[in-house]
């Protein structure tokens, strides 16, 4: 009609004009209610108003130009980017993150059918990438932090086969397939499937994010996020849990166990993120020697096991006190071990009977040798400090006596717990090596002959000469009692004070 009537050109000005003041009022932001709200409308209004533009241009016989169509997407286009910047900079939930930018994939992928670039739109998304992640990654924090606060840290107790199922059975958490009986006694505490139940949901949102169609292969960025929430979230808030939280030792011991079995479930975190971003099992299971969340909860499990052997350590200090009334001047061998020995033994029986059902096999070695060291440390230290101001041989063959029952006590455990064909190079009985040394030393007909290096080497070790001299002018071989003097005629008894003389000046020179 305006053709006809001669006035074409002006119509498609006019229509270009009023189309464009159209596509601003479309675009006009409301500030009456967030951008969560109004973001749909605003989007499809930009949707709508281009599909019909296109339509336009192919049907209405040159009404637009494609040069007018361009210019007009490239200033709406900008106007989009702006703002979803400007409001992706504002926010922070990650959950409206995610709904946003679903809502403009949505924009994208229908403005693309009909031939409008959408480069800018992706770029956006790209951008915001590792702020929706950071948010993500905070809001998984307080949940991890809070699961593990609220734990009691005892085991799981399943009931049903729909529990097992839910709480092992979806996390791969027990290497066998095969339902047990019930009740089953899970060797983790509920937070271990409740964190797992966050990982698997960080990975289904990082996932839901990243498909926007701008990148050829997400799978690598996600397993980047993925160890970022094993690394910088579930292990902190792991060392915060064991370090800033006091725990009793049954607790410590359950936490150390779930630590175990949420570094062995790093494996199914990285196969289930393989899936969710359609990678084969095989090239997930190649690649995941990639995987360094696995060699990081390394740092929590090391914390938990020190933990533990403090903890453990503290309660065995309460009965090695029972030192101070042993006898170190005694004029008679003793028939039976001192009382601080039985009291250690008692509550170590206890400690590995109980951390033999929640601990795995490394854990519980760590442990026990800690405790073994600590125990030869303490004896040594007690013999070294102002405590002791001497003692006899008598004393000694008391500590002897004590000595071989803990070595005992070791090497039954070591065994018993099957630690012995697990390939240690180093038994219990070896964390006691120190004392063990001092002992024979001072039980030996010639203790000089530890200046012989060959036969230090070789049976002595493990002592130092400095704290080896402070020991021996110390020792006496005898009481001095009222047949003090009658019982130093024995030969072999003098003999073994004139070899103990001579190490004592030596170690003076040798010092």
């Amino acid at each position: 009609m305006h053709n006809c009537l001669g006035i074409g050109e002006k119509f498609k000005d006019y229509y270009y004009r009023n189309r464009l003041m159209q596509l601003n009022l479309d675009m006009q932001i409301s500030t009456s209610q967030p951008f969560l709200e109004s973001h749909q409308p605003f989007l499809s209004q930009v949707a709508g108003f281009f599909i019909v533009e296109e339509r336009v241009f192919r049907t209405a016989d040159g009404l637009l130009s494609e040069s007018q169509v361009e210019t007009t997407w490239e200033t709406a286009l900008a106007k989009v980017t702006s703002t979803l910047e400007d409001q992706f900079s504002r926010m922070r939930t990650a959950s409206h993150f995610l709904i946003i930018k679903d809502y403009v994939t949505l924009l994208g992928a229908a403005v693309k059918k009909y031939g409008y670039p959408i480069t800018q739109l992706i770029e956006v998304l790209e951008k915001s990438r590792d702020k929706y992640h950071q948010l993500l990654l905070l809001e998984c924090r307080k949940q991890i932090d809070d699961i593990l606060s609220n734990d009691s840290y005892d085991q799981m107790v399943l009931k049903k086969e729909y529990e097992y199922n839910m709480n092992v059975t979806a996390f791969c958490l027990e290497p066998d397939d095969a339902i047990p009986n019930f009740p089953y006694v899970a060797p983790f505490s509920s937070s271990v499937p409740d964190v797992c139940r966050i990982v698997r949901s960080f990975v289904e949102d990082s996932v839901r994010y990243l498909s926007y169609g701008g990148l050829m292969n997400i799978y690598d960025v996600v397993k980047t996020f993925l160890d970022r929430l094993l690394i910088e979230v579930l292990n902190d808030s792991l060392l915060n849990m064991i370090y800033a939280r006091s725990l009793a030792m049954s607790q410590m011991m359950q936490l150390a166990g779930n630590i175990s079995v949420l570094e062995q479930a790093c494996g199914m975190f990285l196969l289930y993120s393989a899936q969710q971003c359609g990678i084969p099992k095989r090239v997930a299971e190649r690649s995941h020697s990639a995987l360094t969340a696995r060699a990081v909860l390394k740092a929590s499990q090391n914390a938990v096991y020190n933990a533990l052997i403090n903890l453990a350590n503290f309660k065995v200090d309460e009965f090695m006190i029972l030192l101070e009334d042993v006898n170190w001047i005694a004029e008679e061998a003793p028939d039976n071990s001192n009382d601080y020995i039985n009291e250690v033994l008692i509550y170590l029986e206890t400690l590995v009977s109980t951390a033999q059902e929640i601990l795995p096999l490394e854990a519980l070695y760590k442990v026990i040798s800690g405790i073994m060291s600590h125990i030869s440390d303490s004896l040594m230290t007690t013999l070294l400090n102002e405590g002791v101001k001497r003692f006899t041989v008598n004393a000694v063959l008391g500590l002897d006596i004590d000595l071989k029952m803990l070595e005992a006590f070791a090497d039954e455990k070591f065994d018993s717990t099957g630690l012995s064909i697990s390939g240690k190079e180093t038994t219990f009985r070896d964390c006691l090596v120190e004392i063990r040394q001092l002992v024979n030393l001072l039980l030996s007909s010639q203790p000089e002959n530890f200046m012989n290096p060959v036969i230090r080497q070789r049976n002595y070790g493990a002592l130092d000469h400095k704290k080896l001299s402070i020991i021996c002018d110390k020792y006496k071989d005898a009481a001095d009692g009222l047949f003090t003097s009658l019982s130093n005629r024995n030969t072999k008894q003098s003999a073994r004070k004139r070899s103990m003389d001579v190490l004592k000046r030596r170690l003076k020179d040798f010092s």
